[in-house]
């Protein structure tokens, strides 16, 4: 074999050899990535099955082992110059996630003791939607007991959501779903807590509604085997109270775009904490007459007409009202708001002046009564509203210009101080605001659907003694005013509250309108009782 016949043999194996080793080289970058691969994957499901394990079998907790404190500290010597502040301030963190966790044990630990003999009566299961049981199979279930009350009896409402996982577990899930699936859990009234719906309508219409103060409340439902505290009772009527709040804003709002109002006020006893006494306080009502609606108002317990002026400061039409001086001030710089004054009222003070001098007292209340006769002649004949302005126009129109000449004349002739010199006084300076009654045909004669919208109030005065503070008096506004629509519009208080209050949590993000579909007349609407 000649030297170049070596040479080409040599270079063709060289050649050979050299694709040999391109192509070992990609095989092992090609099989070193699949190990990779491999090895994530297999990581990927080892966390998976223990985690699974640790559902199924050991602790679900995913707190870390305590540290020795024994063991030296790898970076002591690399620790910052505030690092005994960065320690205090860690350990305090500590402390609160601990305290958090014993006090959460006790609440379920109390739970428990006060539900132990409720029967359960109900229970709702839940399923994770549009689940594939050709894929998964169930593991468990969490179970939620809530409490909740129908009359004469107290009950346990179980809400079970069963817990599924893929059947396989070396398998990964479909695409949007997890390695265990679970439905989410319903929002309720009180995060974490046990008290229902229904129960928390209970808790707020016996107190505002049949006027029977907590600690009277807490006997009844350990008549019915709930061994609640006053304390717990307490507890659960400020978040349910919260979650009415935005229903208040909303029924103010749509009270002030009315035309024709009433307004009143009246006294609450409200606890003093600091001078260990009860104060008298006011508390202010306004109601929407056409629309029936009824809202109550407290501000600090203040009577100064300030509060009235604020409350209805985008009000534009007639204010109807008693001859409280605070309305006057009020609404005298505000060319939107016609007062009207209240007949019932001046026919009390020539009432009392009946045992001063009984002639002139029934003179006036002969009159008056005339235009209450009006007033029922237009009821009978069930008279529309323009067909109710012409007929005072022409009745009632002449004796109100009788009787302002009458008290002209004779109001010169009595002391101020006396009692018919204080009824003619009253009755004459408010004069004008009555006349305006005249004008149209809505405007009642008086103002006593106000007062008889504050009666409850009166009431549960005389019943549940006080409001514990300043914060308690507008809780009560709140729960008062829905429940005092609810009267006007002949809609069951209980049954609306049961409904709102288990819609309201998720309604946290509601707009207007979706909130004044739950106010007490929209809501009649949409549930024909």
């Amino acid at each position: 074999m000649t030297q170049e016949e070596m040479l080409s043999q040599m270079n063709s194996m060289l050649q050979s050899l050299q694709q040999v080793n391109a192509s070992q080289a990609e095989t092992i970058i090609r099989l070193t990535r699949q190990n990779e691969s491999l090895q994530n994957r297999l990581n990927e499901l080892t966390a998976q099955v223990a985690w699974l394990n640790r559902q199924l079998f050991g602790h679900k907790s995913e707190k870390l082992p305590s540290l020795d404190s024994s063991q030296p500290d790898l970076f002591g010597d690399f620790l910052p110059d505030n690092a005994a502040e960065l320690e205090k301030a860690r350990e305090a963190a500590v402390q609160t996630i601990t305290k958090e966790t014993v006090e959460s044990k006790k609440r379920e630990r109390n739970n428990r003791r006060i539900m132990e003999g409720l029967p359960v009566l109900e229970r709702v299961i839940i399923e994770p939607e549009d689940i594939d049981l050709e894929l998964y199979r169930k593991i468990g279930e969490e179970v939620t007991r809530v409490v909740e009350h129908k009359p004469g009896q107290l009950y346990i409402k179980e809400i079970v959501r069963p817990k599924y996982a893929l059947k396989d577990n070396t398998s990964l899930p479909p695409l949007g779903r997890k390695g265990v699936e679970i439905a989410a859990m319903p929002l309720l009234p009180i995060y974490k807590g046990i008290a229902g719906p229904t129960l928390l309508a209970e808790i707020l219409l016996q107190k505002y509604e049949y006027h029977l103060p907590f600690y009277r409340q807490v006997k009844q439902l350990h008549h019915l085997g709930f061994k609640a505290s006053e304390s717990t009772i307490d507890g659960w009527f400020k978040p349910a109270v919260e979650l009415l709040k935005p229903l208040y804003e909303v029924l103010r709002q749509e009270i002030m775009k009315s035309d024709y109002i009433q307004g009143d006020e009246t006294t609450v006893p409200v606890l003093d904490k600091a001078g260990h006494q009860t104060n008298k306080e006011y508390l202010w009502m306004v109601r929407a007459v056409v629309e029936r609606l009824v809202l109550f108002h407290y501000d600090k317990g203040s009577r100064s007409g300030t509060v009235i002026g604020q409350l209805a400061k985008d009000f534009k039409g007639y204010f109807q009202c008693d001859g409280f001086e605070g309305y006057e001030s009020a609404f005298k710089a505000n060319p939107n708001v016609r007062l009207v004054n209240c007949m019932a009222h001046i026919r009390r003070y020539f009432e009392q002046a009946l045992a001063e001098n009984r002639q002139m007292a029934e003179h006036a209340l002969k009159e008056i009564q005339l235009l209450y006769r009006i007033e029922h002649d237009c009821d009978q004949m069930q008279l529309t509203e323009n067909e109710r302005m012409g007929k005072r126009q022409e009745l009632a129109g002449p004796i109100m210009d009788a009787l302002k000449l009458w008290m002209e004349t004779e109001g010169i002739k009595y002391s101020p101080n006396s009692l018919t010199g204080k009824a003619i006084t009253y009755a004459y300076t408010r004069w004008e605001n009555m006349m305006r009654y005249l004008q149209d045909g809505r405007i009642h004669i008086d103002n006593n659907l106000a007062e008889n919208a504050i009666r409850p109030i009166t009431l549960g005065r005389k019943n549940y003694l006080f409001c514990g503070d300043h914060q308690a008096a507008v809780s009560m506004s709140v729960v008062c005013s829905l429940l005092a629509t609810c009267k006007a519009h002949k809609v069951n208080p209980r049954t609306y509250l049961n409904d709102v209050i288990a819609r309201m949590p998720y309604m946290q993000k509601a707009n207007y309108e979706e909130l004044l579909q739950m106010l007490p007349h929209k809501w009649k609407e949409r549930n024909k009782e």
